[in-house]
């Protein structure tokens, strides 16, 4: 008997927490955060990450695991929340994995067999300081060269992601994405995805108040701290959320530009999202409004209860 997994996805500022959550509680569950930002301790306002009050009481995983100056790959994830999966059942209990981070939780769901071909210190510390004197612009036109389908979802700015993209075409001789299209298209598990969908304009206004919130709560002060100890080029500052505020730090933007940039950046993550599990995951969407959530929420428990 495979065992089921329930996955609740969707762009961002949807309301993904909240149904985990109370999928938990009714259904005698625990969440594991499908975020790969949530991982940084420290990283709390820019991530949106869970409250302890916002737990309920709920056991959650998968969250403040990295210190801030460490990297992270989907493969880590893979192995790390495949191992909560299998504890969580011993305890008879139901996995659910909550978070917006498509390529994350697919390659778990699916057990992705990722290149053997470990990480190149040498390699790695090259490439960066190539790019340093030269600029990222010639070697993400070299990843276009190479593995087209790798630059459209890769940023410029994820230094990391670009370089290994290039290493592992360089070690095997094969892309990234061809390694991605040899995957199985057979699950080990019985995932059950639940998507949350939203009409875009209202979407949109929740993701720029919740900027403006983040804001108030002390966003900025939070990114200046990891700014001011050397974590400008880290991992967890190429995170929407974080990165925006770098070009203020260097005098480059006023606030305010930094503010409408992260607005934007966010909302166009949102569209992103929604592309990704669309086209590459079997989702079960629900169409949900600040008006609806009851609503919405009481239907997924009812389908959710025909099907474990």
């Amino acid at each position: 008997m495979k065992k089921t997994v329930i996955a609740v996805v969707g762009p961002t500022a949807v309301g993904k927490t909240k149904l985990s959550v109370e999928l938990a509680k009714k259904f005698d569950g625990e969440v594991i955060s499908g975020d790969s930002m949530q991982i940084y301790k420290g990283l709390n306002i820019g991530t949106a990450k869970v409250t302890h009050e916002e737990m309920q009481g709920i056991p959650h995983y998968m969250i403040d695991i990295k210190e801030p100056f460490e990297s992270f790959s989907a493969a880590e994830f893979k192995e790390n929340v495949q191992h909560y999966i299998d504890t969580i059942h011993e305890r008879n209990h139901l996995p659910i994995i909550a978070g917006g981070t498509g390529f994350y939780i697919q390659s778990t769901l699916y057990n992705f067999n990722f290149s053997s071909e470990k990480r190149d210190e040498n390699f790695e510390k090259q490439m960066l300081a190539k790019i340093t004197e030269k600029g990222i612009e010639p070697y993400f036109e070299k990843l276009k060269e190479v593995d087209r389908e790798q630059a459209k979802v890769i940023h410029p700015n994820n230094i990391r992601r670009v370089i290994r993209a290039l290493q592992i075409y360089e070690k095997t001789g094969l892309t990234k994405s061809e390694l991605q299209k040899q995957q199985v298209d057979q699950s080990p598990y019985k995932p059950i995805l639940i998507g949350l969908d939203m009409e875009r304009e209202e979407l949109y206004k929740r993701i720029n108040q919740r900027v403006d919130q983040m804001m108030q709560e002390g966003l900025l002060e939070e990114v200046k701290a990891l700014f001011k100890t050397g974590l400008k080029d880290a991992q967890c500052m190429q995170g929407i959320g974080y990165k925006e505020f770098i070009p203020y730090f260097e005098g480059d933007v006023s606030l305010e530009e930094a503010i409408e940039t992260l607005k934007r950046n966010s909302r166009r993550y949102a569209k992103r999202q929604y592309t990704y599990f669309r086209n590459k995951l079997d989702v079960r969407w629900y169409s949900i409004s600040e008006s609806t959530v009851d609503e919405t929420f009481s239907l997924i428990f009812h389908d959710l209860e025909g099907m474990l």
